[in-house]
């Protein structure tokens, strides 16, 4: 049924939480994972009271996004997983929905901080944009305190992940 799992990632733990759960149906389902990191551009700033702008590091911004993506995706593979990260600048709406698109994504996956009024009129959801974005079925954890693990829980003797 599942074939293809686009994770979307922030660089937050709030976001890594899915990774337990995606490598649980991932395996048993041999369902390819793909990791995206988008990272939106940043515009120039004027420094106040002089002729200098500050420009964004593309190349460093996208340098550092792989580099996160990678002991994730070699985590997951370690485990079985058969998994790829990608890399996107732009609006993470618009990526997100491209990307799912673009790997031939049958779900996406991501966490959401569940906002709900002032909070989400003010900070937007990425998450509620892309579920009007995309016509991919999109799994959505909500978390709003609890950080990931440092790493992916180990299965028990039973094959089954226990939450610590």
């Amino acid at each position: 049924m599942y074939k293809r799992a686009l994770v979307t990632l922030d660089g937050s733990p709030l976001a890594e939480a899915i990774l337990p759960f995606i490598t649980e149906i991932a395996g048993p389902l041999d369902m390819e994972v793909v990791l995206l990191r988008v990272v939106a551009p940043v515009p120039p700033q004027i420094v106040e009271g002089t002729r200098h702008a500050v420009f964004e590091d593309v190349e460093g911004r996208l340098a550092e996004a792989r580099d996160y993506l990678a002991p994730l995706a070699a985590e997951l593979a370690g485990r079985g997983v058969r998994v790829r990260a990608e890399v996107r600048r732009g609006d993470p709406v618009l990526e997100i929905a491209a990307a799912a698109t673009e790997v031939d994504a049958d779900l996406i996956a991501m966490t959401t901080h569940g906002r709900s009024g002032l909070g989400r009129l003010l900070f937007g959801s990425v998450a509620e944009a892309v579920l009007r974005q995309t016509a991919i079925p999109v799994f959505l954890m909500r978390l709003t305190k609890e950080p990931a693990p440092d790493h992916l829980p180990l299965p028990d003797e039973g094959g089954s992940y226990a939450r610590r």
